[in-house]
């Protein structure tokens, strides 16, 4: 089992030093939010708290996701980073593509990208994309990504995106994993068929265990089954050794753990002194027993 230390939604000023902090403590990665603007008004809900009120979100600060990858890669040397989630079909993938394998050179493939839908329709309108067939564009922008990640000259006709034959310069020496997130059954559907793995994103915990046996009968229905693939997941069974040894049976691969409520509204006073010793109190009493 592996670990992954979430923290969004604080003073920008304590990502590096918590980065460090999860890296000696010993994490395999840190989970990096993404979000784009905050619109004044909105119909809008968000999926994962329980009365769709997105308040929580005025005013919280939150780093662009790749520059943010970029800065903490540059003062760790093991620990992985993994967007939890970009917000792939609003961007366009071939910008998207030289990102990530900017990212992965300079830190030497500790890159793994979670991609989603945005449920915000503000976000496609500022992009200026439309909200209309947004996952048929987040499939073609999944293979935009892998084509012109993958270091030979790529070319790719959609209905969305037409290039001609191209190729970026570094590639990633080592494919960067796509995890995708949601909880729909067409996102699941698409971790099944296009992804190296899902991202689940919390909310009810009687909820996983359904989710996880549709995510198998949909990757056997897809043929991809035998395929290495990861499960990144949110449960309250992450907080003791025999709850991490549960998940571990289901087939999770990766626990993301965090040690406040995010979705509290108004700005986060936790101390960087106090949230650092919650990720160390958890690596020794957790990580360090299921951890070889």
């Amino acid at each position: 089992m592996r670990f992954t230390y979430a923290e969004a939604m604080t003073d920008p000023s304590y990502y590096l030093p918590l980065a460090r902090a999860a890296e000696a403590a010993g994490y395999a990665s840190v989970s990096v939010a993404d979000s784009l603007v905050y619109p004044k008004e909105s119909d809008a809900s968000y999926p994962y708290t329980a009365d769709g009120d997105r308040a929580f979100l005025e005013d919280k600060s939150f780093i662009e996701t790749f520059v943010l990858v970029a800065a903490m890669g540059a003062v760790t040397s093991t620990i992985r980073f993994t967007p939890f989630v970009l917000k792939l079909p609003v961007r366009p993938p071939v910008l998207v593509a030289k990102q990530a394998s900017s990212i992965a050179c300079l830190t030497g493939n500790r890159l793994g990208l979670g991609v989603g839908l945005s449920p915000w329709p503000e976000d496609f309108a500022v992009m200026g994309v439309p909200w209309a067939r947004r996952g048929k564009r987040m499939d073609e922008a999944i293979e935009v990504f892998r084509g012109l990640t993958g270091g030979g000259y790529f070319e790719y006709h959609g209905e969305f995106f037409d290039l001609p034959p191209v190729k970026m310069s570094p590639a990633p020496t080592e494919p960067i994993p796509v995890l995708v997130g949601g909880h729909s059954d067409a996102a699941l559907r698409r971790a099944a068929r296009l992804g190296d793995g899902w991202m689940h994103g919390g909310g009810d915990p009687g909820e996983l265990d359904p989710l996880l046996a549709r995510l198998a009968a949909l990757r056997a229905e897809e043929g991809t089954a035998d395929r290495p693939f990861e499960v990144h997941a949110i449960s309250y069974d992450a907080y003791t050794v025999d709850g991490v040894r549960r998940l571990a049976d289901k087939g999770v691969t990766d626990l993301i753990v965090g040690f406040r409520n995010p979705y509290i509204k108004g700005p986060d006073t936790e101390p960087l002194s106090k949230k650092i010793e919650h990720l160390e109190r958890f690596a020794e009493s957790v990580i360090s027993k299921v951890t070889p």
